[in-house]
């Protein structure tokens, strides 16, 4: 039976955080189970804990509980009723799940990153073995995981993707100074995504690249903390904070960029990296955590050791003085995502995991079979 045989018709709660475009990576995810789920014949029942205007997500109206816990919980057992399967964006948002009235019946639950390792909250971990399949977006986050909280049978990879399927076109690139872009949230609590990093090796980068400019894209908390650091280091008009970028500006900001470099320490997988892929952007990454996984270094850009002092820098300006190794390097991008990163690819990963023979159906009416994890990398993912 394939996956489509398996879901066709099948009525799905999805339930998650928020469903809205331009709220962070966990909500495209979201956005794209609700697709895959409907691309493979199911019926799903969005929910959401935090969105409060109406919107729709893959042709569903999206139930919004405005941020009222109370009203989530209460809004996902309604939905439970007559449904055959429930899928979560997360461990934290899968507590909402109606297990009286879901009894029996298949949970799935996504694992990301940093929420499920050294600070997993005792009532998460026991939502993640409870779930009949968790769907983990890296070999580094599950790897992770299990080594901090032990074995997770039921576990499954299954990269990520963009949402958007058509290429980048080299040619879009803007005119203007050789452009560094780092683009993520900019909260107290995000410094590890390399903003820190970026700016003190920037002093060194113009040195052999006078006219290159850090284009530092994203909003939060953080923000002024690493201004101060800017201008501290004389660079107050080298390197420029744009504030959040609207979902409708991102090409815009994509087209400025020569360089995307985001060396994070605690990246589960970094849905910005394959979307620089398949704009055509090197990317620098770190080798601390799940960046390794999707970019490869000396390939389609480079991961460096944020330990050696110099290692950011001298690849930067690598990328900056050498146009050829840019082209290469996105053009090798480019091929990556269409490889394994855009959505078809998948689809193709979600629809076998939701379908394999080694675990029982997450949305038939008997329990969970007992399953062993093989510890292979599944063909798909390498």
């Amino acid at each position: 039976m394939t996956s489509r045989d398996l879901l066709a018709g099948k009525r799905i709660v999805l339930g998650a955080a928020t469903l809205t475009a331009g709220r962070g990576g966990i909500a495209r995810v979201a956005r794209m189970t609700a697709r895959a789920l409907t691309d493979l014949g199911a019926q799903i029942t969005p929910v959401s804990y935090l969105d409060r205007a109406p919107l729709d997500v893959a042709g569903a109206a999206v139930a919004c509980a405005g941020g009222d816990k109370l009203r989530f919980a209460a809004l996902t057992c309604l939905k439970a009723i007559g449904r055959e399967g429930f899928v979560y964006d997360s461990a934290g948002i899968a507590r909402a799940h109606p297990s009286l009235i879901a009894r029996g019946r298949g949970c799935v639950v996504w694992m990301h990153g940093i929420e499920v390792w050294e600070n997993l909250r005792p009532d998460h971990h026991a939502v993640l073995r409870r779930a009949r399949l968790v769907l983990v977006n890296s070999h580094y986050t599950l790897n992770r995981f299990q080594k901090l909280h032990g074995a997770l049978p039921q576990a499954r990879v299954c990269w990520l993707a963009t949402e958007d399927d058509a290429a980048g076109e080299p040619a879009s690139r803007s005119a203007g100074p050789l452009t560094v872009l780092a683009l993520s949230r900019l909260d107290v609590g995000d410094v590890y995504k390399g903003h820190d990093a970026l700016i003190a090796a920037w002093p060194r980068v113009l040195a052999a690249a006078p006219n290159a400019r850090l284009v530092i894209a994203g909003d939060g908390g953080g923000r002024p903390a690493l201004e101060a650091r800017a201008r501290a280091l004389g660079l107050g008009d080298r390197i420029e904070f744009t504030g959040f970028v609207a979902e409708a500006a991102l090409p815009a900001l994509w087209a400025r960029a020569d360089v995307f470099a985001m060396p994070s320490r605690k990246e589960g997988f970094g849905l910005v990296y394959v979307e620089a892929m398949r704009q055509g952007v090197p990317v620098v990454a770190s080798v601390h955590d799940a960046g390794g996984e999707v970019n490869v270094d000396g390939e389609t850009g480079f991961n460096v050791d944020l330990g050696e002092s110099e290692m950011l820098a001298s690849r930067l300006i690598a990328l900056l003085t050498d146009a050829d190794l840019r082209r290469r390097c996105g053009d090798a991008g480019r091929r990556r995502w269409r490889a394994h990163f855009c959505y078809p690819r998948f689809l193709e990963r979600i629809g076998a995991l939701l379908g394999a023979d080694e675990i029982q159906s997450p949305f038939s009416a008997s329990q969970r079979a007992d399953v062993r994890s093989s510890g292979r990398i599944p063909a798909q993912n390498r």
